[in-house]
């Protein structure tokens, strides 16, 4: 059974990536995870300058899942780059940096200096971040936005490019068309959607910032319906996340249409589960005589 994937000039030997953000910079995992067993790992947000991140509580257990308001708390692309980098390059798995920025001019600059990293073949933008010359509003929450930071972005990067969408919107496929228009190479989706929690004893939200992302397999529908929306409509692979947990839930999503799919909260409750999904995937393949993990795709 064949299960590798090409996203772009992407190769990955499965579909199973770890989503951005819940598995550190690989290394935090090395105890408990065969790397050569997963398709990729997506690595946490790189900004171009360092970030704090928000005030704690920043984290919130929910029915079914969890908030999050982290805030992209990173050492920048720069400490990425000289120290980050010569730890995990080596590592036998693609290695993917997740690029954030609060204007377009930072994205580019972190797309330049990533694309001089021999063992880093791709980024994923993550377009869901205010963008701070227009008031704060999300670079990917309207086609003009999305289009104007991956165009920047496509002319300063020469390696695949996969945008990570936010659910947050009303027409994600419109979004979707319109990266796909500026030269992604793939868009991964969802990111999370906003949620809030409130402590009923204290009388007040629990996060710091009041709202955060919800993630976990309560967004799974949700995702699920967006994944197969977007795949109608674009000709490029599209990653699915959103509360993947199982590899029955992964195979969902690659019936839904995605080509690859990333799991994220899951890897806080179970830290080999993405080896489990591989692994579940290539069963469900023999179980149904399938000879290469695109014939699983139902569209």
């Amino acid at each position: 059974m064949d299960l590798s994937v090409k996203i772009g000039t992407l190769q990955l030997r499965n579909p199973v990536l770890t989503a951005s953000g819940t598995f550190g910079y690989g290394t935090e995992y090395a105890d408990f995870v065969d790397f050569s067993r997963l398709g990729g790992i997506v690595v946490k947000g790189t900004t171009l300058h360092p970030r704090e991140g928000n005030p704690y509580p920043r984290m919130a257990e929910t029915p079914s899942g969890m908030l999050n308001a982290v805030g992209l708390q990173n050492k920048g692309a720069r400490y990425f780059i000289d120290h980050i980098y010569p730890a995990i390059c080596h590592l036998p798995t693609k290695i993917i940096v997740n690029v954030s920025g609060s204007s377009i001019d930072d994205y580019v600059a972190v797309a330049r200096m990533l694309d001089e990293l021999e063992h880093i073949p791709a980024i994923e933008l993550n377009i869901s971040c205010p963008n701070v010359k227009q008031g704060g509003m999300a670079f990917g929450v309207t086609p003009y936005g999305a289009s104007s930071v991956v165009r920047a972005v496509r002319n300063a990067y020469s390696k695949t490019l996969i945008v990570k969408l936010s659910p947050n919107v009303t027409d994600i496929v419109s979004i979707a068309r319109a990266v796909e228009e500026e030269g992604a190479d793939g868009v991964s989706l969802i990111n999370t959607l906003l949620g809030m929690a409130i402590d009923a004893e204290r009388r007040r939200p629990i996060l710091s910032t009041v709202t955060g992302g919800l993630s976990g397999p309560a967004v799974k529908p949700v995702a699920l319906r967006m994944v197969w929306q977007v795949a109608q409509a674009v000709s490029i692979p599209v990653i699915g996340m959103g509360g993947i947990c199982s590899a029955t839930d992964a195979v969902e999503f690659l019936l839904a249409g995605a080509t690859a799919v990333e799991i994220g909260t899951a890897n806080f409750v179970d830290p080999s589960v993405s080896e489990k999904v591989a692994d579940g995937i290539a069963d469900y393949m023999a179980r149904h005589n399938m000879e290469h993990v695109s014939d699983i795709t139902m569209l």
